[in-house]
């Protein structure tokens, strides 16, 4: 009865550890590819330059990559307003698009990681978990 505690824990606990574990980075920015077409293509297009004047560029976008923190906010909380993107000014809105925080994390590491964007680090679901309103400030 012992032993056969033993394997349960064991591989019960295997199991858990296997559904449990961190995505690593290239599933999630290959997951992040699947999200930023569904979400994302129709305004920032596929090469993800954007709109001159519309729609803002993603690539080699110096407010994307200047604050994390608040293009992870624009994302989970939508952004209105003017901003300022690679010295051209964009007024418009863009609405919350219903990304659980794991799927945030996944379409911003897609993002960093295209078009000539270059992250080396990581956005994880707990780091998009802590980000609030106040981050669009």
């Amino acid at each position: 009865m012992k032993l056969f505690l033993a394997f349960y824990l064991f591989f019960t606990g295997m199991i858990l550890c296997f559904l449990f574990q961190d995505k690593t980075r290239q599933q999630s920015i290959q997951d992040g590819s699947e999200i930023y077409q569904d979400f994302c293509v129709q305004c920032h297009l596929d090469n993800g330059k954007g709109v001159s004047g519309v729609f803002p560029p993603l690539k080699n976008s110096d407010y994307l990559m200047n604050d994390l923190d608040r293009s992870i906010a624009g994302i989970k909380f939508g952004l209105q307003g003017a901003i300022e993107v690679n010295d051209e000014i964009y007024d418009g809105i863009m609405n919350k698009q219903g990304l659980d925080d794991e799927e945030i994390a996944d379409v911003m590491n897609y993002i960093l990681n295209q078009w000539g964007n270059q992250y080396k680090g990581l956005i994880t679901q707990s780091w998009v978990q802590k980000i609030d309103k106040s981050s669009l400030n």
